[in-house]
């Protein structure tokens, strides 16, 4: 199939949308204040302020062991790591910069550990990697650089050359793409040329020599997926904290694309926050994007020490075992050309396979619109227990307690009591 986001040299994009499910994990110097990811810059810290962060990080409890099983009984079937974020703080022990976790009280090389325990796990490795970098001395201050209002920084912008920094940033990458072995997925973040600022532009692809970035990743893993946020207008579409509300398309022709989600505001650990999104909705959230043909990219925060917050394990469990028992109803799935009854999801696998997701458990019926004659069997996915289904019967004798199907649909017979599972799939196979 054409994809208008898809270009013959990127990597055929065939387990990406067959495996649905993947998990973000943003960590970094930041984890330590546990308030944003962004703080650097919300808070205007300068680099040299900055480095009490790096001075005290030592995340000793982080066990990527323990972290790629988590995963994997979540149900996730690829992993993104933030290699460096926009402080500009290296996860890997670079040698293109001293600001690195090797150089910090922990010393060691975290993204080859993640890399090592996630693919021994069997789940496909990718690399988020910012384009931005608010400690790199050749970054142009801009209107989102935390000095940005510093006047005596800002005078210096002239000494500031960013094509030092873009040869920085490919070497960098070059390093992610050549001594981890096989990268399946570099997730590049992020360019942001609409900003105007009067006194500054924001950056794009000019600024990040995109074509030649895009370029590199592609020579040296031929089969790597991009994603895009090298403003190019290619690779995985990745809409953040928004979910579409139907498959997406361009110029007549689909779209990959993959809705990235955190379970609360923030990226990274937020000691302080209580807006967190429940496992219900999360897994909702998951069910209406396969739903749509999009990928789940669902985001972890680890704490300063490197564990994950209780809510997020726990979380992470409730899915996990929803997928245990329903899995079937997201892997290689993706739209279905019937129109789902209400409160409902449909996905589809193939053309003999529909997953009915109920969203709101209703009283004993639903009708599936367009199924009649068609329905060869029907059961719940997470104990293949049968369920009942009729059609219409020109025979029946109609009175206030019969129920009234419509000549082309299916009446499903459901028990009264929900089944014990945060949203049941009926699994129906077609003639």
């Amino acid at each position: 199939m054409a994809y208008a986001n898809w270009q013959e040299n990127l990597g055929n994009p065939a387990w990406f949308l067959h495996d649905r499910f993947g998990l973000f994990m943003h960590f970094g110097l930041y984890s330590l204040a546990a308030r944003h990811e962004w703080l650097m810059t919300t808070e205007q810290i300068s680099p040299e302020d900055y480095k009490r962060y790096f001075e005290h990080f030592n995340p000793e409890l982080m066990d990527m062991k323990k972290m790629a099983r988590t995963a994997k009984d979540a149900g996730t079937k690829y992993a993104i790591l933030t290699t460096k974020h926009h402080e500009g703080f290296a996860l890997w022990d670079t040698k293109q910069s001293d600001y690195k976790i090797t150089n910090t009280p922990f010393k060691r090389d975290l993204v080859k550990e993640y890399v090592q325990a996630f693919r021994n796990e069997g789940i496909k490795i990718g690399f988020y990697h910012s384009v931005i970098d608010w400690h790199h001395p050749d970054f142009v201050i801009d209107g989102l650089h935390p000095q940005r209002d510093d006047k005596e920084a800002r005078s210096k912008n002239a000494q500031r050359d960013m094509s030092r920094y873009t040869d920085y940033l490919k070497k960098q990458v070059t390093e992610l793409l050549t001594e981890y072995g096989k990268i399946d997925y570099l997730w590049f973040d992020f360019s942001y040329p609409h900003r105007d600022w009067g006194w500054s532009k924001g950056k794009g692809h000019q600024d990040w020599d995109s074509e030649a970035l895009f370029d590199l990743a592609v020579e040296l893993q031929p089969e790597i997926l991009i994603n895009d946020r090298l403003d190019l207008n290619k690779g995985v579409i990745t809409p953040e904290q928004y979910q579409p509300d139907a498959p997406l398309e361009k110029e007549g022709l689909p779209v990959i694309w993959e809705a990235c989600h955190a379970m609360k505001p923030t990226w990274g650990y937020d000691r302080d926050s209580n807006e967190w999104r429940s496992s219900d909705v999360l897994l909702k959230m998951l069910i209406d994007t396969v739903s749509n043909n999009g990928n789940f990219l669902l985001n972890v925060g680890p704490n300063g020490k490197g564990e994950l917050d209780r809510r997020e394990s726990d979380r992470l469990a409730d899915i996990g075992e929803w997928m245990r028992l329903n899995g079937k109803s997201i892997y290689g799935a993706g739209q279905s050309s019937y129109l789902a009854p209400k409160d409902c999801r449909y996905t589809q696998v193939g053309q003999n396979r529909i997953y009915l997701h109920i969203y709101s458990w209703p009283l004993r019926h639903i009708h599936l619109k367009g199924l009649a004659g068609k329905v060869d069997y029907v059961q719940f996915l997470h104990d293949h227990s049968e369920i009942y289904f009729r059609e219409f019967d020109p025979e029946e004798v109609i009175t206030s307690t019969e129920t009234i199907i419509d000549i082309e649909n299916v009446l499903l017979e459901l028990p009264v009591e929900k089944p014990d599972v945060l949203v049941p799939v009926v699994e129906i196979f077609l003639k």
